[in-house]
């Protein structure tokens, strides 16, 4: 049990019937009344944003999430398959749960797969990734205006926004956070 008092960022907490992830906190004392605690609470599972205000003496029991390391291995029609490299053994995934966590994932790449209970309610890609570029246009010599970009299509099949002098056949360094474009690899 974790008391209101006690929250910080990423703390995940069970509160009516779900587990949330505390993304953002305030300690609120005003002057005339109790103090509370206001916080913004991100339902895991299903990705939703509440806001909640907790009197500092209420307490939540702290949910424990578990991430384990597996690897991709491939897909079959609606259905993505990991594996545990310890113990070989294999998950099957739905396309609802993985959601476009695998937009810049290769086969066989590692990824942290996270249950709560032992059902898995989402996929963490690695945060940066190394792909080939299959197709963009040609960066012509002087066309180079500040800050300008092309869109060009990766081996996985995902649309990024590289700089002009970017070619098709070179390797590209993504962050799979926020899809951007980080140097040649």
């Amino acid at each position: 049990m974790i008391s209101a008092g006690d929250f910080r960022n990423g703390i995940t907490i069970e509160y009516d019937n779900n587990v949330y992830q505390i993304i953002e906190f305030q300690h609120v004392k005003p002057g005339k009344g109790a103090a509370f605690v206001r916080t913004k609470l991100k339902n895991i599972k299903s990705g939703g944003v509440v806001e909640k205000t907790f009197r500092p003496t209420e307490k939540c029991p702290q949910a424990r999430i578990d991430r384990k390391d597996m690897q991709y291995l491939y897909e079959d029609g609606d259905l993505y398959y990991f594996m545990d490299t310890e113990t070989y053994d294999q998950v099957a995934l739905n396309a609802e749960t993985v959601g476009d966590a695998l937009k810049f994932v290769k086969e066989n790449e590692m990824c942290k797969i996270c249950s709560h209970n032992g059902s898995v309610f989402s996929v963490e890609p690695p945060l940066f990734v190394e792909l080939e570029i299959t197709e963009t246009e040609p960066g012509f010599k002087g066309d180079t205006a500040t800050g300008a970009s092309k869109p060009a299509t990766v081996e996985t099949g995902a649309t990024v926004a590289v700089p002009l002098f970017v070619n098709q056949g070179d390797k590209i360094k993504i962050d799979t956070r926020t899809g951007e474009y980080l140097s040649r690899a």
